[in-house]
């Protein structure tokens, strides 16, 4: 995959796969003929919003203390803090920049299940101090004409990652172009692509995640795109492809707000965010029960979630519900439904409403035929 050429945002082919869709296979010819994917030096202060992570991705300062980057670079949704974020220069060796640890990563539920949608939040444990933000778009308005796309990420295809933040433009290219280059890869609802038809700018390995912006008629930047994939870097009919960010706003806001307290301390908003990563074997014919333990002092939504990752060889067996902490069940699946394909990555939305949140949470796994086993890897709830 590609992502981004100019800025090294882009992913490499032969490097990522998108959630479930398999990228088109590379060109023929090794050598796309590129040799600096067409960025410039961004000068100090253009950017101020731009934060670099420590796995090798971009990101935008959406609040001071979250960060929107792609889903691909991050995992699951929960708990974690083994990401750092950069923040406060274009030079990565600056006395200017300062590290941020994560708190906890929100995935979108999208891409969780199928592979698009590719954007996440990742809440930092403390504020940014003097931060920057960059805006959103909530319309398309502004997913045409030139864009700005900037990274730390390599120059030109397979080269190195760089010390100073790297910007270019590139023009928007329409779903049917984009489409004869990638062909049904391609999610015209949720992806925008751009890029010059005979190549040399683009984003590419070590951009992902990054934003691409435009500007309104006052020139302030709004982001638009997160960079996402594409094939090799800069090559001549292989547009960047973007998460297109309009399509997606209103659940990255809400997600936002939701992550806007600290998660699972009582009586903040929105924090009823659970996760379960311990695996738990599925016997041929059995049942096995995972808990999820919450204490946030409010009512669930009704737009409550449970992603699910199982390990199965058969998974039309697998039945899966889920029960509060009062005793009521929710069917998320039901079994002996034919399909015989293996595993389950799966996110459920729950009407929950008015369900008191605090309690322990119990999800039921159930392999009702015999012949096959599995593994119920983790689990997660946003109440």
């Amino acid at each position: 995959m590609r992502g981004l050429a100019g800025l090294g945002v882009a992913l490499v082919a032969s490097a990522l796969t998108v959630g479930a869709a398999s990228l088109p296979a590379l060109a023929a010819e090794s050598d796309p003929g590129i040799n600096v994917v067409g960025g410039t030096p961004a000068d100090e202060g253009e950017y101020p919003w731009m934060v670099r992570l420590s796995m090798g991705c971009g990101g935008s300062l959406l609040t001071d203390q979250i960060v929107l980057t792609a889903a691909h670079c991050v995992d699951n949704t929960g708990p974690d803090t083994s990401i750092t974020a950069s923040y406060g220069s274009v030079d990565l060796q600056s006395p200017n920049i300062v590290d941020y640890q994560s708190e906890y990563v929100h995935v979108s539920p999208t891409y969780a299940s199928s592979g698009i949608d590719d954007w996440a939040l990742i809440k930092l444990s403390e504020p940014v101090a003097d931060a920057q933000l960059i805006e959103i778009a909530e319309t398309a308005d502004y997913d045409q004409g030139t864009f700005e796309i900037m990274g730390w990420g390599a120059p030109s295809e397979g080269g190195p990652q760089q010390r100073y933040l790297l910007k270019a433009e590139v023009p928007f290219v329409d779903d049917a172009a984009c489409a004869d280059a990638y062909g049904n890869d391609l999610d015209p609802a949720t992806m925008l692509c751009a890029g010059l038809e005979q190549g040399g700018t683009d984003t590419c390995q070590g951009d992902s995640g990054g934003p691409m912006i435009a500007r309104t008629e006052a020139g302030d930047p709004i982001q638009v795109g997160v960079v996402s994939w594409g094939q090799g870097c800069a090559r001549p009919g292989y547009p960047g492809v973007y998460t297109q960010v309009s399509n997606a706003a209103a659940e990255i806001l809400a997600a936002a707000a939701d992550l806007g307290g600290d998660p699972g301390e009582p009586g903040e908003p929105g924090n009823c965010v659970g996760t379960n990563n311990t695996a738990a074997p599925i016997a041929d014919r059995g049942t096995v029960t995972s808990t999820i333990a919450v204490n946030c002092g409010e009512s669930a939504t009704a737009t409550a979630s449970v992603s699910v990752d199982i390990t199965h060889t058969y998974r039309g067996d697998i039945g899966i519900q889920l029960v509060s902490p009062a005793g009521t069940t929710y069917t998320l699946k039901s079994s002996g439904i034919g399909d015989g394909a293996d595993d389950i990555v799966e996110t459920y939305t729950v009407d929950l409403s008015g369900v008191a949140a605090d309690g322990t949470w119990t999800l039921k796994v159930t392999d009702a035929y015999s012949g096959d086993t599995g593994t119920l890897n983790n689990w997660s709830v946003d109440l």
